[in-house]
């Protein structure tokens, strides 16, 4: 799958640290805020964390990828997100689901660390082949 077990497992460690960001910022936002939109506010917030550390990370460390320039940078992140769009359809699905059906902020985290899961492991093979290519951007 991964090609080797080492970067098999370098993944795995790196989607459990962008999982503790995206989950640590979602319960600081809403620790913050107690409003009407206030688990709506903390998955977007922690959705945005997650992906910024998981960009670096997967860009440095499993695809070892160097931008050309900083444009190139950036056309490299919004594809990486465009690519997110898919997975965070299904991590959303399924924190917001654990949310409706067990109505605990524990259940929706483990909603939240499932979802995140499965949309990692789909994301590395999104980001592989249309990514992280030297032809990609």
């Amino acid at each position: 799958m991964f090609g080797s077990t080492k970067l098999a497992i370098k993944y795995a460690i790196f989607a459990l640290i962008a999982t503790a960001a995206n989950i640590g910022a979602q319960d600081l936002v809403t620790q913050a805020y107690r409003g009407a939109y206030d688990i709506l506010a903390s998955v977007i917030l922690g959705t945005g964390v997650g992906l910024v550390v998981k960009y670096f990370l997967d860009k440095r460390y499993i695809f070892s990828f160097r931008a050309r320039s900083v444009a190139h940078d950036t056309r490299t992140f919004a594809l990486y997100t465009v690519m997110g769009l898919v997975t965070t359809v299904v991590f959303w699905t399924v924190e917001f689901g654990f949310h409706y059906v067990f109505e605990t902020k524990e259940m929706r985290y483990l909603g939240g660390a499932i979802g995140l899961a499965i949309g990692y492991l789909t994301k590395y093979h999104l980001d592989k082949r249309y990514v992280f290519r030297a032809d990609a951007v």
